[in-house]
């Protein structure tokens, strides 16, 4: 097996110039089984029995929308639609990885979230949505929270705010990153038949990349948690009322 970590098939577009080709198929082929997920849950809607999909669906649905409105009380109602959609969105994308399609060549496969060019827009979807939501409510005036408590705090408030999606987007993709990272360096140990002395420690790790796809699920399934609910964290911020 021979693997170039961080390595993309490029397409190259006019105007937009190189964008990596697999992260694009990828994150299309996630929402696709999205879409085919959520639509086969919801038929199941369709009879007057309780499925075990509707009880898993709406648990998720159930407590980010208790984790919204505990934040930011009965005016986040309007914003859980969109903090589950990102859960779920992420948590699949996340989990990705551990579908084998690169192990067979296919022109896709590992976690979208894994690139930079995925989660840095999602970063900044979440601020471009704080950004919008706080000043439909609070008009010009929510812009003046840089100054506050004291205008000579201006700068280190702004770059606080700039840090936010930065943030957002560093702890994700590390997180997954590195996962991904250290499940192609055990395999490559195993491939390459490596023995110390009498020792085979290509055999004796063999049962390690079972373990570290369990580690990615459960890193997956923490890190979509957590981007979650610092956007929500960030929304109340932006959107809280001055003292």
């Amino acid at each position: 097996m021979h693997e170039q970590i961080g390595e993309h098939i490029l397409w190259h577009l006019p105007v937009i110039g190189a964008v990596h080709a697999d992260t694009i198929m990828t994150t299309w082929l996630v929402m696709a089984v999205s879409l085919v997920l959520l639509g086969w849950i919801g038929a199941s809607y369709r009879s007057p029995y309780v499925t075990k999909r509707q009880v898993v669906l709406e648990a998720v649905f159930n407590y980010i929308a208790d984790l919204v409105t505990s934040v930011l009380g009965e005016a986040g109602e309007p914003f859980v639609p969109f903090f589950v959609a990102l859960f779920i969105f992420i948590f699949l994308l996340n989990q990705f990885g551990m579908l084998p399609f690169k192990a067979f060549a296919l022109p896709f496969g590992g976690s979208p979230t894994a690139d930079l060019n995925t989660v840095v827009p999602l970063a900044l979807v979440v601020f471009c949505m704080i950004q919008v939501v706080a000043f439909r409510k609070k008009g010009l005036g929510y812009f003046g929270h840089v100054l506050k408590p004291f205008a000579a705090l201006l700068p280190i408030n702004i770059l606080d705010e700039i840090l936010r999606p930065i943030t957002l987007a560093a702890r994700l993709f590390f997180n997954i990153f590195v996962g991904e990272l250290l499940f192609v360096i055990i395999t490559s140990i195993i491939v390459a038949r490596i023995s110390i002395g009498f020792f085979n420690l290509s055999v004796g790790v063999a049962v390690v990349p079972i373990l570290i796809q369990f580690f990615n699920f459960f890193v997956g399934t923490i890190q979509a948690f957590v981007f979650t609910l610092l956007a929500i964290v960030y929304l109340s911020l932006a959107l809280a009322d001055e003292h």
